[in-house]
């Protein structure tokens, strides 16, 4: 048998994919690297040359699921044009549309044998995105619209907040119950950045609304 030769990178991201396929499938901690190498169809030697870790697969495959999510919140942060609260629900309604493109990911990661993963993603987004929504701070705040002493400790409190309570299945909200929480998160939201009673609320609301009509 003739041993197919592989670009490292492309070696690398196909050692990538198959642990995340794992992962998906058993859990982060009932897949053993040995799993991984047999799926992969490589040797052993070939697994520690790309990776020391498994936990360093762990981190990597977090990486590129917060890195679409940084690439889609960084191009609506960049439009011109934009106010203050209408890029912020610019950025919340693109980071909504690719949570929906990567739907069948997003509900494996709140299984509780993925908890491992799922905490791994979110800190790497909170680290990641949260520049990108306190550079929308700023502008709120230069605008006179939000009123933030520090735009990125803020935004990364109000992240870990939303991802805690939204982004895991252990408290089990009804639909009714989901929709109170999203309201006080953005009434929160509100309190905090500064802004008027209701006008991000009803900014997203429109926003979501519109992406609706869209068919998205």
């Amino acid at each position: 048998m003739v041993r197919t030769v592989k670009a490292p990178e492309d070696r690398r991201e196909e050692i990538l994919a198959v642990a995340a396929d794992l992962f998906m499938r058993h859990g982060y901690e009932a897949t053993s690297v040995e799993q991984i190498v047999r799926a992969a169809v490589i040797a052993k030697g070939t697994f520690y040359y790309h990776f020391p870790s498994k936990r360093v697969v762990l981190e990597a495959i977090a990486r590129k699921v917060v890195e679409r999510m940084v690439e889609v919140s960084q191009a609506v942060e960049q439009q011109p044009g934009l106010g203050a609260i209408e890029r912020l629900c610019a950025v919340f309604v693109a980071q909504k549309r690719v949570e929906q493109q990567e739907g069948t990911l997003v509900d494996d990661l709140h299984r509780p044998e993925n908890r491992a993963l799922h905490d791994q993603i979110n800190i790497e987004m909170i680290k990641a995105i949260g520049p990108v929504w306190a550079n929308v701070v700023k502008q709120g705040c230069e605008e006179g619209v939000f009123d933030v002493p520090d735009p990125l400790s803020t935004m990364q409190f109000i992240l870990a907040g939303s991802q805690m309570i939204f982004g895991q299945d252990a408290f089990d909200w009804t639909p009714e119950e989901m929709k109170a929480r999203n309201e006080a998160m953005i009434v929160l939201i509100e309190r905090a950045l500064g802004a008027a009673p209701g006008s991000i609320l009803l900014a997203i609301q429109q926003a979501l609304f519109h992406e609706t009509q869209k068919g998205l």
